[in-house]
């Protein structure tokens, strides 16, 4: 039996997937559908039941929980072969014995994001405000549904190096869309991909907001990243 994994949002450009024609089409060609919805709980509304998926998988740190502890919610009927043998823990899937202070602290972090979740419109004051400062800005995904939590913008001209390493000096940790190896920066699968030009993806930042960031915390944040893309290209253009 075929399985299909598919995440529910992209953890570089905030594009949320349409899992649930996916969803459909597993079931018409008799495959299993596993839905990696870590970067959608607490951002948006989430039902295993509405996205059609059989199996489900979350982490407690995307939610403001501790680092190290999962779930994987299946459906009734989906069969699954043990990770770890040797106790009934887990219902006999996983054996030893289990975290259970970060299992609590799991509980809480989704008790507390249910009653308090992401404000969706987070990114899009911030996002107005970096292209009024800078109409070059590319925003991937900017006519797609995305979560309002994730913006992922290109400054042609100005490296991502440059804005990450800047934007750190004035208490700001942003990524790069790209991943870096032996000190050398990579474009980004997921840019590639879409086909973004590879001098475009190494301007790029992934700028993520958390459970605990304020309005304000964006706008000084945008102030800041107004001060050092005006400098980048200044500094550029003389």
């Amino acid at each position: 039996r075929a399985l299909v994994s598919v995440m529910a949002v992209n953890n570089e450009t905030g594009v949320v997937q349409p899992v649930h024609d996916i969803a459909e089409l597993c079931r018409r060609h008799g495959a299993t559908f596993h839905c990696d919805a870590v970067q959608a709980a607490g951002k948006m509304p989430l039902q295993i039941g509405e996205t059609g998926a059989d199996l489900l998988t979350l982490s407690a740190h995307k939610l403001g929980g501790p680092q190290g502890i999962g779930a994987l919610i299946r459906k009734s009927g989906i069969p699954l072969a043990a990770q770890l043998r040797g106790g009934s823990q887990e219902f006999g899937l996983r054996a030893g014995t289990e975290n259970t202070a970060a299992i609590a602290g799991f509980g809480a972090a989704a008790r507390a994001v249910k009653s308090a979740p992401a404000a969706a419109g987070l990114h899009v004051d911030l996002e107005k405000r970096l292209r009024d400062a800078c109409p070059q800005a590319i925003i991937f995904g900017a006519a797609a549904k995305r979560v309002g939590t994730t913006t992922c913008i290109a400054v042609p001209g100005v490296p991502a190096e440059t804005l990450i390493i800047a934007l750190d000096l004035d208490g700001f940790a942003v990524s790069a869309g790209s991943a870096c190896s032996s000190g050398r920066i990579a474009q980004s699968h997921v840019l590639a991909a879409m086909g973004v030009d590879p001098a475009i993806a190494r301007c790029t930042i992934r700028i993520s907001s958390g459970w605990q960031t304020r309005p304000e915390d964006l706008v000084s944040f945008a102030e800041a990243w107004t001060r050092i893309v005006s400098r980048a290209r200044s500094r550029a253009a003389a």
